[in-house]
């Protein structure tokens, strides 16, 4: 399978380990050594602890020159979000990094291959590997392709309580009444799936309105709008 991995790397990203066995290691869930004492190797936990490492710099680095007018609170804010359990879950899980791990016989009946925390481990232990094979450029490009650009895509935006962090802001300022209203719901295409358009209000006041396929996601997208454009005064 490990075969796949690096043709699918080399095809990707133009990627090629000069070390396959660091691939193979960063894949190599514990239990796999287990039942298997005569593969050799280790498993992925060393790789894993240098990749989170990695993936934190890799990242704080990207972000303060992407944004250099921006304050450390804002930087961090954004550095948690992406550097976590579901991102790195979804980052791997797209890259198909689940059909790659190679488990022991238990952990494959308990459904580890699914598992966000096994997902994270991996992803982290892939980076680590990469980084040792290639270098920090290597990865930076990596992550440039990968993860980066979902940035202005506004991916990372899910992972963030803006209804929380508004409150909060607001509340810096006195007691406050935060309310958020149902303005309209209507169908969207085909698929009779429905729009919902929600407006957040503070005091009687509309601070932003947001839309969503459900009233949790407007509201969620009215405090993010609110909660940024109050940021930027």
């Amino acid at each position: 399978m490990l075969e796949e991995l690096q043709a699918q790397l080399k095809a990707d990203f133009n990627i090629a380990f000069n070390k396959p066995t660091l691939l193979v290691e960063a894949f190599t869930q514990g239990n796999y050594l287990n039942e298997h004492p005569h593969f050799g190797g280790r498993d992925y936990q060393r790789l894993e602890f240098l990749g989170d490492s990695v993936m934190q710099l890799s990242t704080a680095e990207y972000l303060f020159k992407k944004y250099p007018l921006w304050d450390e609170g804002r930087l961090t804010e954004l550095r948690i979000a992406m550097v976590q359990t579901r991102s790195f879950a979804y980052l791997a899980r797209e890259l198909a990094f689940d059909k790659y791990i190679l488990l022991g016989h238990g952990e494959e009946l308990n459904g580890a291959r699914n598992r966000d925390s096994l997902l994270e481990d991996v992803w982290e232990a892939f980076i680590g590997a990469l980084y040792l094979d290639q270098g920090h450029a290597t990865v930076q490009a990596f992550l440039q392709q990968q993860m980066f650009k979902k940035i202005d895509e506004g991916f990372f935006d899910q992972f963030i309580d803006y209804k929380s962090k508004l409150q909060e802001l607001l509340q810096k300022r006195g007691s406050v009444q935060i309310k958020y209203q149902k303005l309209s719901e209507t169908e969207s295409g085909t698929d009779n799936s429905q729009i919902f358009k929600v407006a957040v209000e503070v005091n009687r006041q509309v601070l932003a309105m947001g839309s969503g396929s459900s009233i949790k996601n407007a509201e969620k997208m009215a405090a993010r709008l609110a909660y940024q454009q109050l940021q930027q005064k």
